[in-house]
């Protein structure tokens, strides 16, 4: 029951933050909804297809990658689709003793206690490691849109998928490296974890078979729970063109 409890707060921290990013994108949207009339979108395709720009941002480990997101999709009816959602973003951060396990802080902070005594470094001594990363994001299932509007198409989405990271630490000093040895011998890390939670957002139509996307999803997940103690919320932002193309499915 408390596993249950701690998976519903932090779905409902998800929902919160989606909840504020869906009201931005709808309140830019505003002005295009206003300047067309009602009604239903003549055509609608089969078919879909979306790629641009996105940002990653996980802020609890202060973590910003931008990058390139694609979207393919396959509508059975005008309000439901089926997809696959793909994208990737580089950035970089700087590893911590605080954001790590419990149990390696109290070894970390044994060993850097112990070259203080004898001198080896002194005692104002912080640990900060950069590192860089890659991260990749898969997922796939529905989609359900609304096209009250002929100027825009709202939509809404489960998001739930596998996130692949890759860390690359860049120790500064003999301490660092000898940290990062212990910690990634290899000289990298790399870790495969699923996620959970929600997206949408709205396409802006600009002809009969072209889009402009606007989208954000937000989604938990706990990659490296092997080193950092925490799971985190990411937060991902993308904006590009889109087509469709195939049988009108609104005939």
């Amino acid at each position: 029951m408390k596993k249950f409890m701690q998976y519903t707060s932090k779905l409902s921290h998800v929902a919160t933050g989606l909840s504020r990013s869906m009201r931005l994108l709808l309140v830019a949207s505003l002005p295009l909804i206003c300047s067309q009339a009602f009604g239903q979108q003549s055509y609608v395709g089969r078919y879909d297809v979306y790629a641009g720009f996105m940002y990653l941002n996980s802020p609890h480990i202060s973590l910003g990658e931008p990058g390139f997101h694609l979207q393919v999709g396959f509508r059975p009816t005008t309000w439901y689709s089926l997809g696959f959602d793909y994208s990737v973003g580089t950035g970089d951060t700087a590893l911590t003793p605080a954001l790590l396990t419990t149990a390696l802080q109290t070894q970390l902070g044994g060993e850097l206690g112990q070259l203080v005594q004898g001198g080896k470094i002194p005692a104002t001594y912080s640990l900060v490691v950069p590192i860089s990363s890659v991260t990749q994001t898969f997922s796939a299932g529905p989609q359900l849109s609304y096209r009250h509007f002929k100027a825009v198409t709202l939509f809404i989405r489960p998001d739930l998928g596998a996130m692949r990271e890759v860390a690359t630490p860049h120790p500064t000093d003999a301490i660092s490296t000898l940290v990062v040895s212990q910690l990634a011998p290899s000289g990298r890390k790399l870790d495969w974890v699923p996620f959970y939670g929600f997206g949408g957002g709205v396409d802006i139509n600009i002809g009969k078979h072209y889009s402009l996307r606007i989208q954000a999803d937000l989604v938990h997940d706990h990659l490296f729970d092997d080193l950092l103690k925490d799971s985190r919320n990411t937060v991902r932002f993308a904006i590009g063109p889109g087509a469709q193309w195939g049988k009108n499915v609104s005939k």
